[in-house]
C-alpha cells in the first residue's frame, strides 16, 4: 500500500488545495470537534474585527459628504497619493519607524543582557527600567515638549550648547521629528528590553557552558549562541514595535502641536466630522491597514521562517 493511501484523513500533503485539506479535517472526528468548539469564538472575532475593516474598505471607495454617499471608485486613492500632505506623512512615519525601532532594538539588547546577569537588586533594577514605559504616551509627549521649549527647556539648552541646533527645536519640523524619535526611544526601549529579556531567560545555561569549553569568548558566544537562540524573541519585539511605530498618533499630535504629520494624524484630520474629506481619510486608514499587513507578513514569513529553519 502506498504512503499516500496510508495517510489518515486530514493529514494530506501540502500540495492539496485548501478545501481538500478542510474536507480531510472534517473527516477526522477529533478535528471536527475542534472546529465546532472554536466556531463561536471565530464568528465573534469576524463580527467584531472583520466587519469594521470590510466596512472601512467599502467606505474608501465611496464619496461621503455630510449624509450623502456616492461611488467614487479609486478617486479617493488617486487624490490621496497626489496629496503633498500624504507624502509628508509617509516620509515622516517611515523615518520615525526606522530610526526609533533600530535604536530601541540596539539599546534593548544591551539592557536585556545587562539585566539578565545575576546581581543583587536585580528585581528592583527591572522595575525601575520599566518606569518610562509605564507613562502614558500623551503624558510623556507633553513632559518632553516642555523640556524642548526654547525658554527654560533643558533639552533645548543642551542642544544649543553642543551646537546641534541654532534655533527653537519645536519650530523646525525636521528637528521636532528627531526629537519625537528620542522621546519614543526613551519611552519604549524598556518594553523591547523586557521582551528580549524573556527570550534570554529561556536559553539553557548548558549551551553557554559548552561554548566556553570549546574556547568561545564572550563575543563569539553572543554571535553563535545568544543571537540565534534569541531570534524568536527578536522577531516578536521588532514586529510589535514596528507596527506600533508605523501607526504613531498621540506622540506626534501632542508633542508637535499638530504641525508634524504622521499617517495616523493624516487619517484623523481627514475623518473628523467637521471635515469634508472623510473618504480621503478613510482611504488613508485602509492604506495603513494594508501596509501593516505587509509589515507583519515580512516579519512572520521572512524573519520568522529563518528563525524556525535555524532552530
Amino acid at each position: 500500500m502506498s504512503v499516500a493511501s496510508d495517510a489518515r484523513p486530514g493529514e494530506r500533503g501540502s500540495g492539496d488545495g485548501f478545501f481538500a485539506r478542510l474536507r480531510g479535517d472534517f473527516a477526522n472526528s477529533e478535528r471536527r470537534t475542534g472546529y465546532t468548539m472554536v466556531s463561536p469564538s471565530l464568528l465573534l472575532i469576524l463580527v467584531i474585527g472583520a466587519w469594521p475593516v470590510i466596512y472601512a474598505i467599502w467606505l474608501s471607495f465611496q464619496r461621503v459628504i455630510a449624509q450623502e454617499t456616492s461611488f467614487a471608485g479609486l478617486d479617493n486613492y488617486a487624490t490621496m497619493f497626489s496629496d503633498p500632505r500624504f507624502h509628508s506623512a509617509v516620509i515622516n512615519t517611515s523615518i520615525f519607524t526606522v530610526l526609533s525601532v533600530a535604536l530601541e532594538f540596539v539599546l534593548g539588547v544591551g539592557i536585556a543582557l545587562a539585566i539578565n546577569r545575576g546581581f543583587r537588586g536585580q528585581g528592583a533594577t527591572r522595575a525601575i527600567a520599566l518606569i518610562p514605559w509605564a507613562f502614558p504616551t500623551v503624558v510623556s509627549a507633553i513632559m518632553w515638549r516642555l523640556m524642548y521649549q526654547q525658554t527654560g527647556g533643558i533639552m533645548q539648552y543642551i542642544a544649543e550648547k553642543i551646537q546641534l541646533v541654532s534655533g527653537p527645536i519645536l519650530a523646525s519640523e525636521q528637528a521636532t521629528l528627531f526629537a519625537a524619535v528620542f522621546v519614543d526611544v526613551w519611552k519604549t526601549t524598556p518594553f523591547v528590553a523586557l521582551l528580549l529579556l524573556a527570550g534570554l531567560q529561556v536559553i539553557p545555561g548548558d549551551v553557554y557552558e559548552a561554548a566556553r569549553v570549546d574556547g568561545a569568548n564572550a563575543l563569539q558566544q553572543f554571535k553563535s549562541v545568544t543571537l540565534p537562540l534569541l531570534k524568536p524573541a527578536i522577531v516578536v519585539a521588532l514586529l510589535f514595535r514596528t507596527l506600533d511605530a508605523w501607526r504613531v498618533f498621540d506622540l506626534f499630535w501632542a508633542m508637535s502641536d499638530r504641525t508634524v504629520e504622521s499617517l495616523s494624524t493624516y487619517v484623523f484630520k481627514g475623518v473628523r466630522i467637521s471635515q469634508t474629506e472623510f473618504s480621503l481619510g478613510d482611504a488613508a486608514a485602509v492604506f495603513i491597514f494594508v501596509t501593516s499587513l505587509v509589515i507583519a507578513a515580512f516579519f512572520i514569513r521572512g524573519l520568522g521562517s529563518q528563525s524556525a529553519g535555524e532552530g
